[in-house]
């Protein structure tokens, strides 16, 4: 039996092109990234969640010599909300990123332990996560879901 998986999503050609309400949130994760403890990989990343309520959560990568004891950016977010407002919900994720580790063309994205975490968190909250992906030529990639990056997550998520 063959099968075929497929996702929609959009480009936008500059993310000063998204509504207001997302250049806040690109915004807010640019100016978090800046507090990246990047050492090792120079390469700092920042993620915003724009909660239901409108408020905005931060979070940025934080890096350690005793590798892989460093987290993500995402999962920085994502668990200081569920830590502090497990009563929220998290309607959109912004990740941008800058640095040399990656050609300034090329499209960043979650890791993979993120898009788990990313993906569990909407389903604890039984609602879609809105992701903006912004890459460092400032193009982004906008999914409706989480599972659309992770279509085949670890978990009850089918």
């Amino acid at each position: 039996m063959k099968h075929t998986l497929t996702i929609e999503y959009q480009e936008i050609e500059h993310w000063n092109l998204l509504p207001g309400d997302e250049i806040e949130l690109v915004n807010e994760a640019f100016k978090i990234a800046k507090n990246a403890y990047a050492p090792y990989s120079k390469f700092h990343v920042g993620a915003s969640l724009r909660m239901e309520d409108q408020s905005i959560i931060v979070g940025s990568n934080q890096e350690n010599i005793a590798y892989p004891s460093g987290l993500c950016a995402e999962r920085v977010a994502l668990f200081h909300a569920g830590a502090l407002y497990p009563e929220k919900k998290v309607a959109k994720l912004c990740v941008v990123a800058f640095g040399d580790l990656f050609d300034k063309d090329a499209w960043l994205t979650p890791c993979g332990g993120c898009r788990q975490v990313m993906a569990e968190s909407e389903s604890r909250q039984k609602k879609p996560i809105e992701i903006l992906l912004v890459s460092q030529n400032n193009k982004v990639l906008k999914f409706h879901s989480v599972l659309d990056i992770l279509p085949l997550a670890f978990g009850k998520f089918n």
